[in-house]
């Protein structure tokens, strides 16, 4: 099945990889909790047990460097296109209210990006992402 959006993740590529799941997870969650139809329905084995549902449509993972991280957030942000995001200043917090104090601390040009979630058109997905790679 093919989608009209994509989902892309994009996290920096000097994270230690514990970090870079972290992250992940977390932007995910960013995603999904924006767009609640992007979850299906519960799964169910043959036994009857019954599963969490999971997002309907794939997931990319992309990594690059600090800089074009920037280039990627910059470039979103000039499209009003909606994002997760992940400083790391976050990685020392414990909550998510602590998280979101840390971030409106501080101004768009001094956030120490680590990671980025957007779900939009393919197209306009893949024009922001430009120049980060999938992840190994």
């Amino acid at each position: 099945m093919k989608f009209d959006t994509k989902i892309a993740i994009v996290v920096r590529d000097d994270l230690a990889a514990w970090q870079k799941l972290n992250v992940t997870a977390f932007l995910t969650t960013g995603v999904a909790g924006a767009t609640p139809d992007l979850l299906g329905e519960a799964y169910e084995d043959a036994a009857g047990n019954s599963y969490n549902p999971l997002c309907i449509q794939p997931i990319i993972v992309l990594t690059t460097d600090g800089a074009g991280l920037r280039k990627i957030y910059d470039r979103a942000m000039g499209r009003g296109v909606a994002l997760s995001l992940y400083i790391e200043e976050m990685f020392e917090t414990g909550h998510d209210a602590a998280n979101r104090e840390t971030v409106k601390a501080r101004r768009p040009e001094e956030m120490s990006l680590v990671g980025l979630a957007l779900r939009e058109d393919r197209k306009i997905v893949d024009k922001i992402t430009k120049g980060a790679k999938m992840h190994p």
